[in-house]
């Protein structure tokens, strides 16, 4: 099937907090409007004193206070998973720098057990190192710290006898079930499109998904394309775009460049009403 015809897919992103709508509602909502995925971020805590600026506000400052409400993103998609039987569920994004790789590996298999193989990973290197650095990643191994910990997960979820000796993380032989359902569960990251996290990309994960800073997302989607060529990766890698409100022409062109799903994010306010702007928005993408 030729890129042109390749249908996007469409999913919802739900800043989760402790007011508003819960996940499984939304989850229910979307799955039963069409939509083909549903994501929560995560944040495990927001350090009061902060020297990372936020890549939106450009400073200490928070651009919404749900960062300091988020809901744990495993136990959130777990309730999700509990009242639906199709939508995918996925994190956009997680920081699994900032968790116990083995304990983590455990909770995500699980998951994925349970809803029966409909889990996607969606993983940041994590903007707020101050956040990082509570959890003992130095800022500067951020990507080490992921990379190792995919690996390490992911040697969890295929071997019989999984092992892995790295800088950050180092186990013998072990046993550990549940599997995953698939073979390798797909990894998307989330962080700004550049030459050098595309390079991270093609070496460590599936796919790239977009931030709201940027803007050039048919360029960047095609420099993507090329550097997984180069470094010998089979296929076209998966694209996740960020979106707003649904304008079409930019869909085509997404679509055209090689985007394969789009996430729209929901407004935070009552549960009712988040619920009828997801149908709203189904009936406007024509996925119901």
């Amino acid at each position: 099937m030729c890129l042109l015809e390749s249908p996007l897919r469409y999913g919802i992103v739900l800043f989760t907090s402790d007011r508003g709508i819960t996940p499984a509602r939304a989850a229910q909502a979307a799955e039963a409007a069409g939509f083909d995925s549903f994501a929560v971020p995560e944040h495990t805590h927001i350090p009061v004193r902060r020297e990372a600026a936020h890549p939106g506000t450009g400073d200490a400052t928070l651009p919404d206070d749900r960062y300091l409400r988020v809901l744990d993103p495993w136990v959130a998609l777990a309730t999700a998973a509990s009242v639906t039987s199709t939508i995918r569920l996925g994190t956009a994004v997680s920081l699994p720098a900032e968790h116990d790789p083995i304990a983590l590996a455990k909770t995500i298999a699980s998951l994925d057990h349970l809803s029966g193989g409909r889990v996607t990973l969606g993983v940041g290197f994590g903007w707020n190192t101050d956040e990082l650095s509570d959890h003992g990643v130095p800022a500067g191994r951020r990507r080490t710290v992921l990379r190792e910990y995919l690996e390490a997960m992911q040697a969890l979820w295929s071997a019989e006898e999984a092992s892995y000796h790295g800088e950050f993380v180092d186990f013998g032989p072990s046993w550990a079930w549940p599997k995953p359902v698939r073979p390798k569960l797909p990894v998307i990251v989330g962080a700004g499109g550049t030459e050098q996290t595309f390079g991270w990309i093609a070496r460590s994960a599936d796919g790239w998904m977009t931030t709201p800073r940027d803007t050039r997302i048919e360029e960047q989607t095609a420099l993507l394309r090329r550097i997984w060529t180069e470094a010998g990766r089979d296929g076209v890698p998966e694209v996740t775009a960020l979106a707003g409100k649904p304008d079409q022409d930019v869909l085509a062109r997404w679509r055209a460049a090689g985007v394969t799903e789009v996430l729209f994010g929901l407004p935070d306010r009552a549960a009712d009403e988040v619920a009828a702007y997801i149908a709203r928005l189904g009936d406007r993408l024509g996925v119901s």
